[in-house]
């Protein structure tokens, strides 16, 4: 796989089922500004911050040219994170896992459902069942693109770092297509393109600073 890169054409996003809305891909999106919010639904930081920005960010820019685009992906907690539960999510604002539990604890949630919908399209990310064994190329690739100063650091740091993405790599049951071309380190994660398709940022975590790069991506 070919991973994505800032600068560059930005690859097509890969995605199993979409659940709301019409299916779209950066290619389809030339001359507009494309928002591509990655979260899973048993991620109570997405719910707090990201989605709700998201969604505000649709609401006030989609006009000016500017879409938005909703992936859910599953990098861990793969009983949780799955189609249905997006599904309950897009049909009946239901939140599920430690989502539920946080925004219960701050008193967020409607009659136990989420105050808000999620109005733009919504897809679930494409998961390829794993091998069952870890391939030492695979920790390999791992450690180079999440470490890059590895080859630097002191042998028992790299021993125990090794063996740590070993045992990372094998508690795995999928593959998260998009979550990995785009070598996202967690979720929330936002995939910002320009009007030319080039891919000018992929972040993760929650960026006050995100509004004012959509209005300058707007603007050129």
């Amino acid at each position: 796989m070919i991973k994505a890169r800032i600068g560059q054409k930005t690859p097509l996003f890969s995605v199993s089922d979409w659940v709301q809305g019409e299916p779209a891909n950066f290619d389809q999106l030339t001359c507009r500004v494309v928002l591509l919010e990655v979260f899973q639904v048993n991620c109570p930081g997405c719910f707090l911050h990201a989605l709700p920005q998201a969604v505000d960010l649709h609401q006030r820019y989609s006009d000016k040219g500017l879409t938005v685009l909703g992936i859910a992906t599953a990098f861990e907690d793969f009983d949780k994170n799955t189609l249905e539960n997006l599904q309950r999510l897009a049909k009946y604002r239901q939140v599920i896992g430690e989502t539920l539990a946080m925004l219960n604890q701050h008193d967020i949630l409607v009659d136990g459902y989420l105050p808000f919908s999620i109005p733009f399209p919504l897809a679930m990310d494409r998961l390829i069942k794993r091998d069952v064994e870890v391939s030492e190329d695979e920790v390999n690739a791992f450690i180079e693109e999440q470490l890059p100063n590895f080859g630097n650091q002191p042998k028992p740091y790299q021993e125990k770092a090794l063996q740590q993405v070993r045992n990372y790599l094998q508690k795995l049951e999928y593959h998260a297509q998009t979550f990995e071309l785009f070598n996202l380190k967690g979720t929330p994660s936002h995939i910002l393109v320009d009007k030319n398709g080039i891919l000018r940022e992929c972040a993760f975590g929650a960026h006050p600073e995100l509004e004012k790069q959509v209005q300058d991506l707007l603007q050129e």
